[in-house]
């Protein structure tokens, strides 16, 4: 008798326990993936046949439910899409900026690239080389012209010397002249004298 009580109670607390354990066990609407609310939707289901066909009894409100979860979870994606595709617009935007100061930067690194390797050269930018070729064809140029002008220099000073020279000697020759002029000019007026004296002593 004892042990037919103790089944009866164990039955009774298996029958009321037994849908709150599924339900326990299965997810509720509330919560998990969609896929796991349509196992949990098919589980709570009930089924009947009729002419041979099998059809599951689900009720409206669960499929309401199940519905709005189902436009929940797209509005969700929908709106998770839209921030990944602006955030993916914004990240090219950036990328853009970026590859365009990079690009500046490249620009401005080249340029200073060319003037470290240039020199100004009356105003215009040309390499290292060519200035060094530059320079040294102007230096070349004006060392032939210290040349040329020192050859002149000593040629006019020989020949300033030898017109000195010439001057010195034209002036010697001019006073050996004028000497002699002056000599026979002193003796012509001695005679003169003289003949002037002859005259008046013999009057």
């Amino acid at each position: 008798m004892k042990s037919i009580k103790l089944l009866f109670v164990a039955l009774f607390f298996l029958f009321f326990q037994w849908p709150t354990v599924q339900a326990q066990e299965s997810p509720s609407l509330d919560e998990g993936s969609i896929e796991e609310q349509f196992e949990s939707l098919e589980k709570k289901s009930g089924n009947y046949r009729a002419n041979g066909i099998r059809y599951e009894v689900i009720k409206l409100f669960e499929l309401n439910k199940l519905k709005k979860n189902i436009f929940d979870s797209l509005e969700t994606a929908n709106k998770t899409i839209a921030d990944l595709e602006k955030a993916i617009a914004q990240n090219r935007s950036e990328i853009n900026a970026l590859n365009a100061k990079l690009e500046e930067t490249t620009k401005n690194l080249n340029e200073t690239r060319a003037e470290k390797d240039s020199m100004s050269f009356f105003g215009a930018m040309v390499s290292k080389g060519t200035y060094k070729l530059i320079m040294g064809i102007l230096l070349f140029v004006l060392l032939l012209s210290l040349l040329f002008f020192i050859y002149r220099f000593r040629k006019s000073n020989y020949l300033t010397q030898q017109a000195k020279t010439a001057l010195a000697d034209l002036e010697e020759e001019y006073e050996q002249h004028r000497r002699r002029a002056l000599e026979r000019e002193q003796k012509i007026s001695r005679q003169l004298q003289d003949e002037l004296n002859k005259n008046k002593k013999s009057i």
